[in-house]
């Protein structure tokens, strides 16, 4: 059972010091069945591959489980254990990557959030779903994923392929991520564990999904899988994913966004936000725009209009608003080039996608205040290192005009989904670091009626290269 984990670039020797593993030391581990040993084949300066492989004894996986016995039935003898990714992997990643895993890092503090180009392989995988569910757990965190069907016997290709699969998953991300994504998934993969289950693997799979689980597509699939099919167990872990079991997120988010338009509504914010924001795309000569966090497409459906723009992309992660952009558009009346030139992409804003890569400018209308603040950092990534266009046009709420709207409570934000709202000063110092650490240069534009004191309702960034 093997497993290896690749950095390359500039911080590749940071693996070492994340790992807790020297590069020039084989070590190795007791395990409940067996011994994980970890070392390094290959160690330079702009490349680090880790390898951890499982050395388990198939008697010890059948000796203490309940109704086996000495010289029992051949099958629990002879199987795929000892030799495919499983539970016994997991909890290998929890002993020995434990500090790694866990985002500890004592020489190397500063390497434990730093994304790194991040290559993880499975020589076999137990894939209980094939390849597509391989693609449905890990693509949506944003990786690329290969997946090979392994044969039976190199030597007699008439028997085929087997049900195992060499995978491969590739994505720049600090390695704690990719690994707790590892330890959640490889179970599920599987659909088996070696172990009871109990409470503690719901505290377990909460803890290690923390940030990613409650808006997987397939978090049902995870946590049924994961708990091995314990109805209770599983009720549990949804019902605490999501604070009101009962809610709609998207429907909720309509509420809400309804509400903030009515409180702008006096001072026809949005009109003027989409104006001034498709002046700036139409000044910049850009032929591809991506429009980030679409929405229900009002922006979208004053991009199509503008005919400088040959190729206009709107991402989302709401499906519902996804399919409201769709019927907004008639996209289902568009054929020829008019339906080639208009297409909606399901994505993240928070994980790198190669789709979204190569377009002129992006607009990010009213999107980053809807953010957990520690995750604008993924935000920033994604967009200004990956994405990287070459204009990007972004608004954002100006806390200091809410005193303006005589409907909003004082203290509260303009919308209930919103993680926070910046005043002038604070949107210019992060904008400014973002546009330095990125090679991009900024300018600030207010955007709807000013006041002398509190500035514009909405403060807009243009960064170009």
């Amino acid at each position: 059972m093997l497993l290896t984990l690749r950095a390359s670039g500039p911080h590749a020797q940071g693996l070492g010091y994340l790992l807790h593993k020297h590069p020039d030391k084989l070590q190795t581990y007791p395990l409940s069945a067996g011994r994980a040993h970890v070392f390094y084949p290959q160690a330079s300066d702009d490349a680090v591959t880790a390898a951890l492989l499982l050395d388990l004894d198939p008697i010890a996986l059948v000796r203490g489980r309940p109704g086996s016995t000495e010289g029992g039935l051949l099958d629990r003898y002879v199987n795929d254990r000892p030799y495919i990714a499983s539970s016994f992997l997991s909890v290998a990643i929890a002993q020995v990557f434990g500090s790694a895993l866990g985002g500890r890092c004592k020489d190397r503090p500063e390497l434990v959030t730093t994304p790194l180009p991040l290559e993880a392989r499975l020589v076999a995988a137990s894939c209980r779903g094939g390849e597509g569910l391989a693609r449905a757990l890990f693509e949506p965190l944003g990786y690329s994923v290969t997946a090979e069907r392994i044969s039976l016997d190199e030597r007699f290709p008439a028997w085929g392929k087997g049900p195992h699969f060499a995978l491969g998953l590739s994505r720049e991300c600090a390695l704690r991520e990719m690994l707790a994504h590892l330890y959640v998934l490889i179970p599920v993969l599987d659909d088996d564990k070696h172990y009871w289950v109990g409470e503690d693997e719901v505290e377990k799979l909460l803890r290690h999904g923390e940030g990613w689980l409650a808006d997987h597509p397939e978090k049902e699939l995870i946590a049924r899988r994961y708990l091995k099919h314990a109805p209770r167990l599983t009720r549990d872990a949804l019902a605490r994913l999501v604070a009101d079991e009962g809610s709609d997120p998207d429907a909720d988010a309509e509420a809400n966004a309804e509400e903030e338009a009515a409180i702008e509504e006096t001072v026809s914010l949005n009109q003027s936000r989409q104006t001034t924001v498709i002046g700036e795309l139409r000044r910049s000569g850009a032929k591809t725009v991506l429009d980030l966090g679409c929405g229900e497409g009002k922006l979208m459906q004053m991009l199509v209009r503008e005919k400088s723009f040959e190729r206009i992309v709107g991402v989302d992660v709401s499906l519902r608003a996804l399919e409201v952009t769709r019927d907004r558009l008639h996209m289902d009346r568009l054929s020829g080039r008019k339906a080639e030139r208009i297409s909606l992409l399901h994505g993240s804003l928070l994980y790198r996608d190669e789709r979204l890569e190569g377009f002129d400018a992006a607009a990010c209308v009213e999107v980053i205040e809807h953010l957990e603040p520690f995750r604008l950092g993924a935000f920033e990534r994604v967009l200004f290192a990956a994405t990287r266009p070459r204009v990007i046009v972004l608004t954002t709420p100006n806390a200091e005009y809410n005193v303006r709207f005589a409907s909003l409570p004082a203290g509260r934000m303009r919308h209930k989904d919103h993680r926070f709202e910046w005043t002038r000063a604070e949107f210019e110092t992060w904008a400014r670091g973002v546009a330095e650490r990125h090679g991009y240069g900024v300018r600030f534009e207010p955007v709807g009626p000013m006041d002398e004191a509190l500035g514009a309702p909405t403060q807009m960034a243009v960064f170009s290269r």
